[in-house]
């Protein structure tokens, strides 16, 4: 998972730039452009651990920046290994494969 250790600076910079042109120019509703963003920023995997708490803390903070509410992200603790977490990542995975419906779709359950 992530990115090479020298990349991580320019693949931020790289999502930092693309969210600034999805909000800018309405690419997408707000609730996809925070949920783009927190998938790109697990996929880079700046920290050893905590990326995903990391990313779904910044992908708030942008929703509520662009004027929504927070995530519920399944509505329950992703800190237990379980079958939240599980569906969570199974949802990740989805993203990868650039279907991002279900990611979304998990974050307001």
């Amino acid at each position: 998972i992530g990115v090479q250790a020298y990349r991580i600076g320019v693949e931020l910079a790289s999502v930092f730039r693309d969210v600034g042109y999805w909000v800018e120019h309405e690419t997408f509703p707000s609730d996809e452009i925070a949920i783009r963003f927190h998938h790109r920023l697990v996929a880079i995997h700046p920290f050893p651990n905590g990326n995903g708490r990391h990313a779904r803390l910044a992908a708030d903070f942008l929703i509520e920046r662009l004027g929504g509410e927070r995530f519920s992200w399944g509505g329950g603790s992703l800190a237990d290994v379980g079958e939240l977490r599980a569906r969570y990542v199974t949802v990740l995975r989805t993203a990868d494969n650039h279907d991002i419906a279900p990611l979304l779709e998990f974050a307001r359950t």
